[in-house]
């Protein structure tokens, strides 16, 4: 059987791998927010969305937090009229990306919040350990 404090730290660096790789994924969905396609007609950036799941560690026998994908987001594109846009088509219209900043920024808020956690978790097991060193010394 695993110590439960070492447990504690690897539940929590999976969680903040997890949300290291959501923190990323956000800013590239920010980063191409106004991103249209190249030619007329063609689709613009499509949002990506982090989908988690959890795996069983055969050491600790706890549960951890694994990246189970990274998908694009099947919300439909939003169009505006931009005739001079070389990715307009016939009519005008552009496809735009399928990014609302406002819910980017959640995201991120969320996820910075969540890594934060995940770190202080780390922290705490942390001073456990070092505490416990210190008991078993005296």
């Amino acid at each position: 059987m695993i110590d439960p404090i070492i447990s504690s730290l690897k539940i929590a660096a999976s969680g903040l791998q997890a949300q290291s790789t959501r923190l990323r994924v956000v800013s590239e969905n920010i980063a191409n927010a106004q991103s249209t396609g190249q030619t007329a007609g063609s689709d613009p950036y499509r949002r990506k969305i982090v989908t988690f799941g959890s795996v069983l560690d055969a050491v600790s026998g706890s549960e951890m937090v694994q990246i189970d994908g990274i998908d694009g987001d099947r919300t439909p594109f939003r169009v505006e009229h931009d005739p001079g846009n070389p990715a307009a088509n016939a009519d005008g219209y552009v496809k735009m990306p399928n990014v609302n900043m406002l819910v980017e920024m959640a995201d991120m808020r969320e996820a910075n919040r969540s890594y934060e956690a995940n770190l202080q978790v780390v922290k705490q097991s942390r001073d456990l350990i070092s505490m416990t060193i210190d008991l078993l010394r005296s």
